[in-house]
């Protein structure tokens, strides 16, 4: 267990922690009153950084309550030695968001998505009531109660039965996510703007996976290979955790390896350039180049664990997740390239909450017409 209690709080907010730390975090949180928690500031959370981790380390475990997954959020914030903004109810705030009448219209995403089968039959998982949704080559597909979408054989006869497979593709709208438990077993979360191709029958000499967007897999471990394609990448593993963000208006393609190992692969030519990662490492493929550097897992982790977390993260780049998540389009007044920001916010929030973190710095402004968000200099 770490002595220190901003690596715990970082390892709560990314979902690294044990029982045992979970407790800790959530007990000395629970102590502070919602209006303790805004008053505090860095300043005053860093003086009490030795008190705050005696406070910790007093407590006893206590069931993980995932509703304070913000909470601690918020508190690793306090403690954190980046410089970060965090909303809050003060005089330093700037006026509201212009357009608060259309806020009404921006909602934040959950749990939506569309299974197109290989037949052509396209189902709304939104709408979808829980229970057995359809059945194909020997596979119930059911809805399961918490939204997710599972495979279990229900005919072994067919499902033995040899023949070409048939794919089926789950795609996320804008403010939509999803989780689907594959065939084989993997888990996939997809974040929204995303779709997953997969077959209902892998083969024995590997299980190939399409990947648009950003998804977070935990690969059931067999004997074969387990691969994604994405974008101009393809990503081998056996066994193992890990984050790929393909988005087709972000720069590059990112993969964050959390357990066990991956290959990541691009072509330059007639050759095949491979780096081979290691947990806590990320490659950024741009064209045929391989980068790797150490991850920034809560960041990465942040829109499976229900929140956004910036930490000098470009403007556009913060626009392009808002936008997916709130169903929104972006529209800049003026070249503003040249901004970052860092903070932390939960995704259930409303967008104004969102905007409103960024305002607060007084470099940028925002104003909401319809579905629209402009943004421009103050």
């Amino acid at each position: 267990m770490t002595n220190d209690p901003e690596k715990l709080l970082s390892r709560y907010n990314a979902g690294l922690c044990n029982e045992a730390e979970k407790a800790m975090v959530e007990s000395w949180y629970l102590k502070l009153s919602a209006e303790e928690a805004a008053q505090l500031d860095k300043t005053s959370a860093l003086s009490n950084k030795e008190a705050i981790w005696t406070e910790l380390s007093a407590n006893k475990a206590r069931k993980y309550s995932r509703r304070l997954k913000f909470a601690a959020a918020a508190a690793l914030l306090l403690v954190g030695s980046i410089t970060a903004l965090y909303y809050r109810q003060s005089e330093t705030i700037k006026p509201a968001v212009s357009g608060q009448a259309n806020l009404t219209a921006i909602v934040p995403g959950g749990n939506k998505a569309f299974l197109t089968l290989a037949d052509g039959r396209k189902i709304s998982l939104t709408d979808a009531a829980s229970g057995e949704i359809a059945q194909q080559e020997g596979l119930s597909i059911h809805k399961a109660a918490d939204g997710q979408l599972v495979y279990a054989v229900a005919d072994q006869k067919k499902r033995d039965h040899k023949g070409a497979s048939a794919f089926n593709t789950i795609e996320t709208p804008k403010g939509g996510q999803y989780q689907v438990n594959l065939p084989d077993g993997t888990k996939v979360w997809l974040n929204s703007s995303s779709s997953l191709r997969y077959p209902t029958r892998f083969e024995n000499e590997k299980r190939v996976v399409q990947l648009k967007g950003e998804g977070y897999f935990e690969v059931a471990k067999r004997k074969v290979k387990f691969m994604v394609e994405t974008g101009g990448q393809e990503v081998e593993v056996l066994g193992t955790h890990f984050n790929i963000s393909s988005y087709a208006n972000e720069k590059n393609i990112q993969t964050t390896l959390l357990e066990g190992s991956v290959r990541v692969n691009v072509a330059e030519g007639a050759e095949k350039i491979s780096r081979l990662l290691k947990p806590g490492e990320q490659s950024t493929v741009a064209g045929s180049a391989i980068a790797v550097r150490d991850a920034d897992i809560e960041a990465v982790m942040a829109w499976k664990n229900g929140d956004f977390v910036f930490k000098k993260e470009d403007l556009k780049s913060i626009m392009n997740k808002i936008a997916r998540w709130y169903d929104v389009e972006v529209v800049y007044s003026e070249n503003l390239d040249h901004l970052k920001f860092g903070g932390y916010v939960s995704r259930s929030k409303s967008i104004s909450s969102v905007l409103k973190v960024m305002e607060s710095t007084g470099k940028v402004k925002f104003s909401i017409e319809g579905k629209k968000v402009i943004v421009s200099r103050p």
